[in-house]
C-alpha cells in the first residue's frame, strides 16, 4: 500500500471543540456521537488508528481558531454583513470563533497541547526538520509524523509572537481564514494584507516559516507573492474553473504555485469538486473520487506535468461523510485514487508523487536543516 502525506488534518480541533477521542477506531466515535444533532455528528472519517490502517505517514496537522479584528478599516465594504454568506462564509461559530486574539491565541496553545501529549504518549511524533521528516519515512513503523500548521494567523497575537510560535514547532501558516482577520482577507470577498500582515509575512521570511497561501484572497495572494521571497504552497485547494468560487485556486494562481517550486494539496469536500451543489438540497449533484481525478488532471493540464499536485484533504474540516465523495467513507479511501489515475494514463512514478512524494520533496527542501 503507497504511504500517504496529507496536507491539511484538523486532528486537535476535532479533539477539543467537538470533544472527539482522536485515539478511538472511526466506527466507535461514530456510535458515541449517534443521536448528537449537529449534521457531521456520527460521521466522522478520520483518526489516528484510521490513518495508520490507511499508511498516512506525515500529515499537516492544524491548529485552528479565529478572532474577528476589531477594526477593519482596509476592509469596509469588501464583505457584506456577517451571517449573509455561504458556504463557511459566516464567520461566527461557536466551536471556531473567540472574541479576541488573546483568547485565539489562548485556545490555539490548548491545540498545540493536545499534539504535545499524543507525541508524549508515542502517538505521533513533531516534524520540526529535515531530518524527522527522513526519519519517520525510512520507519514505517515509526509514529504518525506530524508538521504543524496553523489555518489562519489569528492565533498569533502579533508579528512579534511568530518566533515563539516557530519555536514550539509551528512550520507554515496562512494568513486569513474565512473572511477578514487582522493579517489579511481571507475566503469571502477580495482585499488586501493589512500593514501587520506586511509585518507577519516578513518575520514568516526571517524565520523560515513556510507560507501557505489556501484561503488567501486574491489581491493579498498577489502582494504575499511579491513580499516572501521564499517557496509557497497551497495545502488544500481545488480547480476555479470547474467549480467557480473564490475559495479555488484559479488557473493563474496554480501556475504562480508552481513557478515557487510550491504544491497544491486537493480537497476532498463536495462542494469544492462538483458544480452546482448545495449543501443539504435533496437531488444535488454528488461527488466521486472521480471528481477529486478531475481536479488533479486540471492542475496537471494546467502546469504541464504531475509534480506539483497531491493530497490536501480537509476530510473533517467541519463536515462528515454527508459532504465527502460518495465512495470515500474514512481517509483510508483516499487509496482509491490511484487505481483511478492508473486507469487514466498516470504512470507509477506519477501516482506515487501525488499520493505523497510530492509533499516529500518540497518539505524536505523547506524544512529547517
Amino acid at each position: 500500500m503507497r504511504p500517504i502525506i496529507d496536507a491539511h488534518l484538523d486532528i486537535a480541533w476535532n479533539a477539543l471543540s467537538f470533544d472527539r477521542d482522536q485515539l478511538l477506531e472511526v466506527e466507535e466515535v461514530r456510535a458515541l456521537e449517534a443521536g448528537m444533532s449537529s449534521a457531521l455528528r456520527g460521521r466522522c472519517t478520520v483518526s489516528i488508528p484510521e490513518m495508520r490502517r490507511a499508511n498516512v505517514r506525515v500529515c499537516l496537522a492544524t491548529v485552528l481558531c479565529r478572532a474577528l479584528p476589531s477594526e477593519m478599516p482596509q476592509m469596509e465594504g469588501i464583505i457584506g454583513d456577517v451571517g449573509s454568506r455561504g458556504h463557511g462564509e459566516v464567520i461566527l461559530r461557536e466551536d471556531l470563533d473567540f472574541a479576541n486574539q488573546t483568547i485565539a491565541c489562548a485556545a490555539g496553545q490548548g491545540q498545540l497541547a493536545y499534539y504535545r501529549l499524543l507525541e508524549k504518549s508515542g502517538h505521533l511524533r513533531f516534524v520540526n526538520r529535515r531530518a524527522d521528516l527522513d526519519a519517520i519515512w525510512d520507519a514505517p513503523d515509526a509514529p504518525l509524523g506530524i508538521i504543524l500548521s496553523m489555518e489562519g494567523c489569528d492565533p498569533i497575537v502579533d508579528p512579534g509572537q511568530a518566533a515563539w510560535w516557530f519555536a514550539n514547532g509551528l512550520r507554515t501558516a496562512c494568513l486569513a481564514h474565512y473572511g477578514p482577520s487582522t493579517y489579511a482577507m481571507g475566503t469571502g470577498g477580495d482585499g488586501p494584507l493589512t500593514e501587520r500582515g506586511r509585518e507577519l509575512l516578513a518575520e514568516f521570511d526571517r524565520l523560515g516559516l513556510i507560507l501557505d497561501l489556501v484561503h488567501t484572497a486574491d489581491t493579498a495572494f498577489d502582494q504575499a507573492l511579491d513580499l516572501y521571497s521564499r517557496p509557497v504552497f497551497v495545502s488544500h485547494g481545488n480547480c476555479r474553473a470547474l467549480v467557480e468560487h473564490d475559495r479555488q485556486l484559479s488557473d493563474g494562481q496554480i501556475r504562480a504555485v508552481a513557478a515557487r517550486d510550491g504544491v497544491v494539496g486537493v480537497v476532498m469536500d463536495e462542494w469544492m469538486l462538483v458544480p452546482g451543489y448545495v449543501r443539504g438540497q435533496p437531488g444535488r449533484p454528488r461527488a466521486t473520487m472521480e471528481s477529486v481525478a478531475d481536479h488533479v488532471d486540471h492542475i496537471c493540464s494546467v502546469i504541464g506535468n504531475s509534480r506539483h499536485v497531491a493530497i490536501g484533504s480537509d476530510l473533517d474540516g467541519g463536515f462528515g461523510t454527508e459532504q465527502t465523495p460518495v465512495d470515500l467513507e474514512t481517509i483510508y479511501d483516499l487509496h482509491a485514487l490511484e487505481g483511478i489515475l492508473a486507469r487514466r494514463g498516470y504512470r507509477d512514478g506519477d501516482i506515487d508523487g501525488i499520493m505523497s512524494e510530492n509533499w516529500l520533496r518540497f518539505f524536505r527542501t523547506n524544512l529547517p536543516a
